[in-house]
């Protein structure tokens, strides 16, 4: 089924309503699929364990006097399971990222997410603390938000949009996105548009550090999911 009459409801795409007067689309966009696969799905590793047991596989049939053959024969029966287990995982970040939409506007951060069943939360700048930058040698990044006050999404209900192990008080994060530099430099001239700061530059000289971003004024606690 394609995206469009998934969410053929959507007056505009990615949202659950039309935007109110005032408000700016400033981007839209969805995860990178393969770097969804790699770091959230963990394809790579995933690949690189069942390599090694495909390999010690092999080792033990030969060290048991097996011959060479035999040998071959032990590890390719174990090799479907290894495609499929890599294959499954790689097919659950395309899923993901075709059904996801990221929304940047001027009053507001909205993420519509869900494979099975889709929700649309709404994240107004108002409660967001802070949000960080994370760029990689691709080119994609993610960027977490902090959020204020008393208000939480569960982090169940955003994984795999949130940042990663921030259980207690989860993250909502723009995952893997492409050009994320980009982006982090629109959302941060908004947030500081929002709060009526000056926008400060996201950069990323460590790509293994998190460079905050912009800080809110004005914490509030509101946070608005539809289905």
């Amino acid at each position: 089924m394609s995206d469009m009459s998934e969410h053929e409801h959507e007056p505009v795409r990615g949202l659950p309503g039309f935007l109110p007067a005032g408000e700016e689309l400033l981007w839209q966009g969805a995860p990178s699929w393969k770097a969804l696969a790699r770091r959230a799905f963990h394809t790579r590793k995933l690949a690189a364990y069942f390599g090694v047991l495909l390999l010690w596989r092999g080792i033990s049939a030969w060290s048991a006097n097996q011959s060479v053959q035999e040998a071959v024969v032990a590890v390719i029966w174990l090799l479907p399971l290894a495609i499929a287990a890599v294959g499954i995982m790689g097919l659950l970040a395309w899923l993901v990222s075709r059904t996801t939409v990221y929304t940047v506007t001027s009053q507001r951060i909205v993420l519509r997410i869900g494979v099975v069943l889709s929700i649309t939360f709404n994240i107004p700048y108002r409660v967001i603390e802070s949000a960080a930058l994370r760029v990689y040698a691709d080119g994609t990044g993610d960027i977490p938000l902090t959020m204020s006050g008393a208000d939480r999404i569960a982090y169940l209900n955003l994984w795999p949009h949130t940042r990663p192990w921030r259980i207690a008080r989860p993250e909502p994060m723009l995952r893997a996105i492409p050009d994320a530099a980009r982006v982090g430099e629109i959302l941060s001239s908004a947030l500081a548009a929002a709060v009526g700061g000056a926008a400060r530059p996201v950069r990323n000289a460590n790509p293994g550090s998190l460079t905050p971003a912009v800080k809110s004024r004005r914490p509030e606690s509101l946070v608005s999911a539809t289905r």
